[in-house]
């Protein structure tokens, strides 16, 4: 028999004070705005640039689990096998994959709650509706996701993101690009199409990464998303040491693409597009070979290929 939504998630202990303070509340006023941030790891996360924000965030921030998500239950392990320790003659240990919320506080002491994990392979719709059961429980008042997609632009140049909500108002100051387009789906986009549906402020904001570093580690795309996320919510969050991890990453990518000509040329010739398009629209970043901002249909033939070479890595 299938699961119902709610049965995918275990709500803890450490939930309770949320729990408490939502039972308190008799009107809307009084709910104190509390901020869903969910980073979930896949193909959605170039560079893993959500994830090593996440992580950044609870290496740095006191945080406590409050809610664990049955993995067994959302997660393909053979399209991303778990880790298994082999000493010897026998198997020690298995590296179970986990989706868990966590509740933190920000520098100023303000509470959030943060979702982590593998992008669910399954179950979407039971998935989301799961996490609106939690929002609904906890008293969230917004969500916000982070995510990374690859474009063409360079790596000198400050991080620009897409930003994007289930009303205006949330994303103000942020540039629209295009009219409609059609791209491949996400349990974050669908998360964010659901929660606005059922009246919760949805929004979100994905890092533009160099296409050239799609398959590496881009500290800068995380700083820049933690940057947007205090800049929407007025979260306090620490980004010192995530700063130098990116300058000291922007030296060593220099240091690579000097060696060779032909890099030097690419990144030179985004360069180029990069400061004319801006130059003409302010607060872009997405630059085609034309130095124009790609149409719907190029973008969503681009998230295709990109995807689709996800797909063959994990079948090598």
């Amino acid at each position: 028999m299938a699961q119902r939504p709610e049965e995918l998630v275990e709500l803890l202990p450490e939930a309770e004070p949320f729990l408490a303070a939502e039972a308190a509340v008799t009107e809307p006023g009084q709910r104190r705005g509390l901020v869903l941030v969910h980073a979930l790891s896949g193909d959605f996360d170039t560079a893993s640039s959500s994830a090593l924000a996440a992580a950044h965030l609870l290496a740095t921030l006191p945080h406590r689990t409050v809610a664990r998500f049955d993995a067994d239950a959302l997660v393909d392990y053979r399209a991303r096998r778990p880790r298994m320790t082999f000493s010897g003659d026998r198997y020690e240990s298995f590296d179970a994959p986990e989706i868990v919320l966590s509740a933190l506080e920000d520098d100023a002491g303000e509470p959030f709650l943060l979702l982590t994990g593998p992008e669910p392979d399954y179950r979407w719709e039971a998935f989301t509706a799961a996490v609106a059961h939690l929002v609904e429980r906890l008293g969230v008042t917004s969500a916000v996701a982070l995510q990374a997609i690859p474009m063409p632009v360079p790596h000198t140049r400050p991080v620009t993101v897409t930003a994007h909500a289930t009303r205006r108002q949330l994303i103000d100051g942020y540039p629209v690009y295009w009219s409609e387009m059609r791209v491949p789906g996400s349990a974050a986009a669908l998360l964010e199409l659901r929660l606005g549906e059922a009246g919760v402020d949805a929004l979100g904001v994905a890092a533009h990464v160099p296409h050239y570093l799609a398959q590496a580690t881009w500290p800068a795309g995380s700083l820049g998303l933690l940057e947007h996320l205090g800049r929407l919510t007025g979260l306090l969050l620490p980004t010192e040491t995530l700063r130098e991890a990116a300058q000291a990453n922007r030296t060593e990518i220099d240091e690579q693409i000097a060696r060779s000509s032909d890099n030097t040329a690419v990144v030179a010739a985004l360069e180029q597009q990069y400061d004319q398009f801006t130059a003409a629209r302010e607060g872009s970043g997405l630059l085609s070979d034309a130095g124009e901002v790609p149409s719907g249909d190029e973008l969503g033939a681009e998230f295709e290929r990109f995807l689709a070479e996800q797909d063959r890595r994990r079948g090598e």
